[in-house]
């Protein structure tokens, strides 16, 4: 009786080319799809990530809370850029939008733009101004010529103490004060001015509920991402929309 030994599977000779293994099918060969479909699915997963994370420049890009909300506004007050020396006091009886911005912050130079068009919008009716605070802006010079070249002519104080009594991180970063010098909203990142109108909207109106009802204030709110709507007379959070 003769007795067939099967010989062993070669995976690669000497010459370094690959041998056909036990199944017949080149080992080098069966690793190369499986190369190929990791690296793919490695390139898909970063681009969810990144789409899942992009924000419009249009949008209010962060809610964020704030221990500030509910409370007077720290003071605020110091030289202009331009001279002079002005105070947030100074605007008790309006609706503040106190943005901390920085001519080197790239969100700051886009979004100068969407504080021009709010400004222009309560000019005449004077309802509501924009207050600014340098934020760590080693120079006025481009502050000046930034604001200068987009037509914006609101305030901008140098307070240095400001970013510490307001819990500010980086610019920009905003946050609306009621008539009443309340902190009512915090936005951390680009702002929107149909959006901020939108607040406005919303504020007014639960402020003019809420002066039927008795002498109480506008509730706390906090900005989300597209629009911010408090719907009662207490502590209310903004929701997306």
């Amino acid at each position: 009786m003769t007795t067939t030994v099967p010989e062993p599977p070669v995976v690669a000779g000497p010459d370094g080319r690959s041998r056909p293994g036990a199944d017949g099918v080149p080992r080098r060969r069966l690793r190369l799809p499986l190369i190929i479909a990791g690296a793919v699915a490695v390139v898909v997963a970063l681009l969810v990530a990144v789409l899942a994370t992009s924000k419009s420049a249009t949008q209010v890009e962060d809610e964020a809370s704030s221990v500030l909300i509910g409370k007077t506004a720290p003071a605020i007050s110091g030289p202009l850029v331009s001279g002079g020396a002005a105070s947030l006091a100074d605007d008790r009886g309006k609706w503040v939008l106190v943005n901390f911005f920085a001519s080197w912050c790239v969100p700051c130079q886009q979004e100068q733009g969407e504080l021009v068009s709010f400004q222009d919008r309560h000019t005449s009716s004077g309802d509501a101004v924009i207050f600014g605070v340098r934020f760590d802006d080693p120079d006025v010079g481009p502050i000046r010529a930034l604001m200068d070249r987009s037509g914006g002519h609101w305030p901008i104080v140098d307070d240095s103490n400001a970013k510490f009594d307001w819990g500010v991180t980086g610019p920009p970063e905003s946050f609306i004060v009621d008539p009443d010098g309340v902190v009512v909203v915090h936005i951390v990142g680009q702002v929107n001015a149909n959006q901020l109108d939108a607040l406005l909207g919303r504020l007014e109106a639960l402020r003019g509920g809420a002066s039927s009802a008795g002498p109480t204030t506008a509730g706390p709110t906090t900005a989300g991402p597209t629009t911010a709507g408090p719907t009662t007379a207490g502590p209310t959070t903004a929701g997306d929309g």
